[in-house]
């Protein structure tokens, strides 16, 4: 079910409507019953959380979209200031209606048994009806259901609609999930689906025609106007997600031309929770404002008088080293910890760094995991690396999506999620469950013959490694993995090994995949070529980075970037991981504190990338084959160090004679 309350095209300012028998209507300044102004629509009904049918209009927009201001301003009716445009409300009643947004909130427990009066549930229900609607066509209907066999036809819905999900999700997701409540179809008093007829209006409608989704839009419009008077006047409404609105509409018994926008759980609560129930549960903190802004061309981010930004230059910004005090902070519980010093050998650092990344100690578990695949193919194939064919970068993305990689397989023996990310597949790929489509282009150049990408390709490819970690850090995780797939890959790996840390081709250049000592000679001489057609400028990381790269490299060195800025651990994988985090570190030196290297690949260039990046593996086995395998068979490790400086006692605790 969707949530995005967007609406395209032309939107009616329908004149609001008289208050509902029962409504309450403010008293004006003079004592005499306030009008409904007919200037234009109000965006909801509820100026105050006690006068919801509050008198008065939003500024009308002129022409242009904009909101134009009188800048002589007088004192109107109702101690209002008049503007040349319209109205805007006095302070308190403002203040009033941007309370009732803040403090919406998505309901699921606390409701009481007690009734909801009429006249109530009317006023939420007008205020619904005034939303805005393209064609002004109000597509929507409000289906109130009481009756307790109905409402138990639905819960027993999405109770298997949850268990199916569950069973989806990865150890530490569905234990987190499962300390979650989703819906309280029975528990509330009354349900309300909202329902939408996409044909109901003009025929042909404006907007409507060119824009089908239109009518939904509006109806999820109205679905916020009920829910922010219901939170107006006291009323709890959980919107139940876990429901597949086919099955919904069948058990409802409706007509089929309507469609279920939302099915909504409304009641009197005890109290409405002080933040987002799913930011309490630890399951998601969503985004902040400074991420949705942009200005003029989308990527040029900033909040209403501040100097727009690149994203990539957010994110430098908000790069910095480790908390000198957490990292001293968890020295001494180290040592004092009930073991002998050092004995946990490498994992006392690897707590130390976490502490110092965290800016805590203990520091969080990391977990749960998430592991990003990120996949794109590469011109230099045509040079002849690798025997495998290009197009196997789109057959191991689709073994990727129905779970049959190994990958998988190890992502579910530690419980991280897996998301596929298409920066530069040259084949298209279908819409599917897991997969973020962000393709900056069908592949790159061939690094032999000048630069693979363009700078604004590789910004690009970047900004989106960042949003993908930004996204997934929102969503609730707190360890980032880095995966990849891309037939040819080691080869510009090598190249940026090479370019990065000044070694030769022949020491960063592996054999490959099912390649012969032949092959291996011929691959280190493309590598060679490559830097010779694309002379590196220390100066320009990106430019490097452009030239000698993969769109996957330049969306991993982002994800590193952006884990780095959200403070949480990015897990790294391989040779394509190690040389991406090159880049990462020539960007901004400050990221290389957020890394760990999972794994050390039998590639000899991920040797060289981790010696210069300073970083110790936790695994060697030997291992080659990408995807986030070795980052994975790391991972407990990682949580384990964190746990242990959480949960082993010390001396003290433990009346334990430490050693003289």
């Amino acid at each position: 079910m969707q949530h995005g309350p967007v609406v395209p095209g032309e939107v009616d300012e329908a004149e609001a409507p008289a208050p509902a028998s029962g409504a309450h209507a403010a008293p004006a300044a003079d004592g005499a019953h306030g009008e409904h102004e007919r200037q234009g629509a109000r965006s909801g009904s509820c100026a105050a959380p006690r006068n919801p049918a509050e008198p008065g209009a939003d500024a009308a927009p002129h022409g242009d979209g904009e909101t134009h201001a009188d800048p002589t301003p007088h004192r109107g009716s109702g101690d209002r200031v008049r503007t040349a445009a319209g109205q805007a409300y006095a302070d308190a009643e403002r203040e009033a209606v941007y309370r009732t947004i803040r403090e919406r909130r998505d309901v699921r427990v606390g409701f009481r048994p007690d009734p909801v009066a009429h006249d109530l549930l009317t006023r939420v229900l007008e205020a619904a009806h005034q939303a805005p609607s393209v064609g002004h066509a109000k597509p929507w209907d409000f289906l109130v259901v009481d009756d307790r066999a109905l409402r138990t036809r639905v819960h027993d819905l999405a109770r298997a609609e949850r268990e199916g999900h569950a069973r989806s999700l990865p150890g530490t997701r569905a234990h987190a999930f499962s300390g979650l409540k989703v819906e309280a179809i029975l528990e509330a008093p009354l349900n309300i689906a909202v329902t939408v007829d996409p044909t109901r209006g003009p025929q042909p409608s404006a907007g409507r025609d060119s824009r089908p989704m239109s009518a939904p839009y509006s109806a999820a419009l109205a679905v916020e106007n009920l829910w922010l008077a219901a939170r107006a006047e006291g009323l709890g409404v959980g919107w139940v997600s876990f429901l597949d609105e086919r099955d919904v509409a069948r058990a409802l018994d409706l007509p089929p031309h309507l469609d279920v926008v939302a099915y909504l759980c409304v009641g009197h609560v005890d109290e409405f929770p002080t933040e987002p129930e799913l930011g309490l549960g630890g399951w998601a903190k969503g985004r902040p404002l400074s991420w949705a802004v942009h200005h003029d061309r989308y990527g040029r981010r900033g909040l209403p008088g501040r100097e727009p930004t690149s994203l990539l230059e957010e994110t430098i910004a908000a790069n910095g080293a480790l908390s000198a005090r957490a990292v001293e902070e968890a020295r001494d519980r180290q040592s004092r910890m009930s073991k002998p010093p050092g004995s946990l050998g490498v994992l006392e650092e690897v707590s130390v760094r976490l502490a110092g990344l965290s800016g805590e100690c203990p520091p969080p578990i990391p977990e749960p995991a998430a592991v990003a695949v990120f996949a794109g193919d590469h011109g230099v194939h045509a040079q002849g690396v690798t025997p495998w064919p290009q197009e196997v970068t789109a057959q191991m993305v689709q073994t990727f999506l129905s779970g049959g990689a190994v990958v998988n397989s190890f992502a579910a023996q530690v419980g991280a999620d897996v998301t596929v990310v298409d920066v530069g597949v040259v084949a298209d790929l279908p819409p599917s469950a897991g997969l973020l489509p962000r393709k900056v282009a069908r592949g790159t150049a061939d690094p032999t013959q000048g630069p693979a990408m363009t700078r604004p390709q590789v910004l690009q490819a970047l900004e989106t490694g960042i949003e993908v970690a930004r996204d997934m850090v929102a969503a609730g995780h707190r360890c980032l993995i880095t995966g990849d797939m891309g037939i040819a890959n080691t080869t510009p790996s090598a190249a940026l090994v090479c370019a990065y840390t000044g070694a030769s081709p022949e020491d960063a250049t592996g054999v490959g995949t099912g390649a012969d000592e032949a092959a291996h000679r011929h691959k280190v001489d493309v590598v060679r070529r490559a830097l010779e057609a694309n002379p590196v400028d220390a100066s320009d990381p990106v430019g490097t980075l452009a030239a000698l790269g993969g769109l996957e490299h330049a969306a991993l060195a982002g994800f590193v970037l952006g884990g780095a800025a959200t403070r949480v651990p990015v897990l790294l994988d391989g040779v394509i991981a190690g040389s991406a985090a090159l880049a990462a570190a020539a960007i901004s030196p400050e990221s290389v504190s957020a890394c760990f290297a999972g794994h050390r690949s039998s590639e000899p260039g991920h040797a060289v990338a981790l010696d210069h990046l300073g970083l110790r593996p936790l695994v060697d086995l030997e291992m080659r084959l990408g995807e986030g395998s070795g980052a994975l068979l790391a991972l407990p490790m990682l949580q384990a160090s964190a746990r242990a400086l959480r949960s082993v006692a010390t001396f003290e605790d433990s009346g334990i004679t430490a050693a003289q």
